[in-house]
């Protein structure tokens, strides 16, 4: 039958990808890797020593991964061929909509695993920490800093990772000044860190009874969480410790309590803070990781051998700086203004469905094709 020979054709021209891909990460190399790590499991005394035996679980976790990752493209490859040949030889028109959705499947699923080859970062394959800032423009843009914030946990939902609240201030009519989350999940870090930088808001305020339009600013920061073995000390000497009441959105984000945490870093002014966790110490410990995640990513970006010449970025939430543009007035677009890459369905973007942003991103930082903001 015709459409499930178009159908065929379809898949079968992917197949070169499919096996250009286990080149890509090295397939067989990551048998061999995995052979070996697990091998060491089996050496007298591994595991009595605790630091050696938990970085070989988290290595081999990782590798089991992409080995895993791609075995199942490769089964699912097979197996919609053979219901594809099946179906065909039997005339059986019903199984022709589950083919089509397998083949997409697969489709989407080669993409992510292709861009997952051009997260190369030190830190790519680690959790991220997403921080919003409403910028000014009291509750319009507190409004839009929740929107993104929604929009970017609806984006973990559709990817399968999960995400836990850090940090949550309520706005002062409705949104959020700011909020911290942790997106935890292979590759976070490495997918999210294209969203860091502000973003601009274009639509008519449900805020103004004139029914005028708006132009609104939040800002994303996006930082790794880092394993306990950096290369970044910090002096305690430094910090300057708060303790605040815990509070959320009417008690609906976050449990009241007395032992929320916010750390002030003197030598550069860096704020944290942390409320999600049930004892003080947690959520202090929790903001050490957020401060020094921040650290790293200064020192690395200034490219500073000492601690004490970093100074705190400072970039200003509006006009002129935004990475991209939101508008829901007179027309419905969402640009990014690095790549060029834009999108009409509006809705669909508030939704979580960004991919296409994060592909762009991606793909021209690996060229070097980056533009600068407009």
């Amino acid at each position: 039958m015709l459409q499930f020979e178009e159908l065929r054709l379809r898949l079968e021209g992917r197949r070169e990808e499919l096996d250009d891909l286990a080149q890509a990460i090295g397939y067989e190399g990551l048998k061999r890797k995995l052979a070996e790590l697990e091998e060491q499991t089996t050496a007298p005394g591994f595991w009595n020593d605790v630091e050696r035996s938990q970085k070989n679980q988290v290595e081999t976790a990782r590798v089991k991964g992409k080995i895993e990752g791609w075995d199942r493209l490769d089964a699912l490859y097979g197996d919609t061929l053979t219901l594809i040949e099946l179906a065909d030889e039997e005339e059986d028109e019903s199984v022709y909509e589950e083919a089509l959705a397998d083949a997409e499947r697969f489709e989407q699923d080669l993409e992510t695993q292709k861009l997952a080859t051009l997260l190369t970062g030190e830190y790519d394959v680690n959790n991220a920490i997403m921080t919003f800032h409403a910028g000014a423009g009291g509750t319009e843009a507190q409004d839009w800093a929740q929107m993104l914030y929604r929009m970017y946990t609806r984006w973990a939902e559709r990817h399968g990772y999960t995400y836990k609240i850090l940090d949550y201030l309520d706005g002062d009519e409705a949104g959020l000044k700011s909020a911290s989350i942790m997106i935890e999940g292979e590759n976070a870090y490495g997918f999210m860190r294209s969203e860091a930088g502000v973003h601009r808001l274009v639509r008519i305020s449900p805020f103004d009874a004139s029914g005028r339009r708006h132009t609104s600013f939040a800002s994303v920061e996006v930082l790794p969480e880092l394993p306990d073995d950096n290369t970044v000390e910090i002096d305690p000497e430094d910090i300057k410790m708060e303790v605040f009441r815990s509070s959320g959105a009417g008690g609906q984000h976050i449990n009241k309590t007395s032992s929320a945490v916010r750390l002030i870093h003197i030598p550069t002014g860096i704020v944290v803070s942390c409320q999600n966790e049930r004892s003080q110490f947690q959520n202090r410990d929790m903001c050490m990781k957020m401060l020094t995640a921040k650290l790293v990513e200064i020192k690395e970006r200034e490219h500073l051998a000492n601690i004490n010449e970093i100074k705190g970025e400072q970039m200003q939430i509006a006009w002129g700086s935004q990475i991209r543009s939101y508008v829901f007035m007179p027309y419905t677009l969402a640009k990014d203004h690095r790549t060029g890459f834009e999108m009409g369905n509006i809705n669909a973007v508030m939704d979580g469905d960004i991919d296409g942003f994060i592909n762009a991103y991606l793909k021209a930082a690996s060229l070097g094709t980056l533009g600068q903001v407009d």
